[in-house]
């Protein structure tokens, strides 16, 4: 028995990887978006033990089973939508429609199994696995089979990695509505993550396509399970600490719907000039965990008041709100006091250093370091 070694040790770990996962998560308290990060687990804990039964060469002695995880792996993409959807949305429900759409592409896969399913012996099939012994009418089924299961992996899953990228993008907006410090909130770890997924996906169909047209790259081979086990550890590294979060968003997937103003023009002005105040003379903007509501109450102004100056009026978010002032403060005292960058970072409201050089920039155009030696 053939056994490819390097692909073999790594998912091997990468099961090993899983496992404790999957066991870490059941010892902690568990958030709504734990069952569906189980479950994505479950399908790649599946997906692993597909690639170890060719890897390892099990395939030879249970033909029967080949391509047992193929309508499964179609799921990966759903399970890692619905995740995301749960992490960044917890109060929001996932419909029983989008659940059944999920099977869309597990039910496709199946039925152009069928012929391989049903009109192949595992015998037949076992001797596909070799140039020599193969049939050849019986190996254009396999690679039908083979390409449109690559294609509609890689169509499904896709789209389902382009929703999760959208919701990242309305959850951070959403926070930036609520909140004036948002790096710990608003996951931008995961955007990276969707993004190193689908090239792990993308690859993985490409190989998986070409081994059937005798393309067995050995770099492809290699590389590609050490290119998996290091994002699924990373993914699992990040996601782990994500549910550890002691402060729960209270948030919900905002509706599409027209912005209309509900306040007059006048009051919006008189809220605009308590905001003004709060900011340049009571300095509320130093507090680092200033949120829509602290600022509510110490105006004693609506929230859904208070933003919809803030859209409508100012033109602007509370984030982007806070934060300019924090940023105006700054500038003030790079130009006018010897504080070291990292001690006014801080002293202006910011949580880390590197938020305020990554705000700052943004805003001024040149690092706090540079608009230092610069003024």
């Amino acid at each position: 028995m053939s056994v490819n070694l390097i692909p073999t040790v790594l998912y091997s770990a990468m099961v090993g990887v899983v496992l404790s996962a999957l066991l870490r998560i059941f010892t902690i308290t568990k958030p709504k978006q734990t069952m569906y990060l189980s479950g994505l687990l479950v399908l790649l804990f599946i997906h692993i033990m597909g690639e170890l039964y060719i890897f390892t060469g099990v395939f030879q002695y249970a033909p029967a089973i080949a391509g047992f995880q193929l309508p499964v792996r179609m799921l990966m993409g759903p399970a890692l939508y619905f995740y995301a959807y749960k992490a960044m949305f917890p109060n929001s429900k996932i419909s029983l429609k989008a659940h059944l759409l999920a099977l869309f592409g597990p039910a496709v896969v199946f039925l152009s199994m069928i012929p391989f399913i049903f009109s192949i012996t595992p015998e037949q099939k076992l001797a596909l696995a070799n140039p020599s012994t193969r049939d050849p009418a019986l190996w254009k089924i396999a690679i039908f089979v083979c390409l449109f299961t690559a294609v509609t992996f890689i169509v499904v899953t896709f789209a389902y990695l382009i929703a999760a990228l959208r919701l990242h993008s309305q959850h951070r907006k959403q926070l930036m509505d609520k909140y004036s410090a948002i790096e710990q909130r608003a996951m931008d770890w995961l955007k990276i993550i969707l993004l190193l997924w689908g090239l792990v996906w993308l690859f993985y169909a490409a190989n998986y396509a070409a081994s059937f047209f005798g393309f067995n790259w050995f770099a492809m081979r290699s590389l590609l399970p050490v290119f998996e086990f290091t994002v699924l550890v990373s993914f699992l590294n990040l996601a782990l600490k994500q549910l550890e979060l002691s402060e729960p968003e209270e948030t919900k997937r905002p509706e599409p719907q027209p912005r209309e103003a509900v306040i007059s023009h006048d009051k919006m002005q008189l809220i605009a000039d308590k905001l003004t105040t709060a900011m340049s003379e009571k300095a509320l903007f130093k507090d680092e965990d200033l949120s829509l509501n602290g600022l509510s109450t110490a105006i004693s102004v609506s929230e859904n008041h208070i933003s919809e100056t803030l859209s409508q009026f100012m033109n602007t978010n509370f984030f982007q709100f806070v934060n300019g002032y924090r940023i105006e403060e700054a500038k003030n005292l790079l130009t006018n006091s010897d504080m070291l960058v990292s001690s006014i970072a801080f002293e202006v409201g910011f949580k880390s250093k590197s938020t305020f050089n990554s705000a700052f920039k943004k805003r001024v155009g040149a690092t706090p370091t540079d608009y230092k030696k610069n003024n």
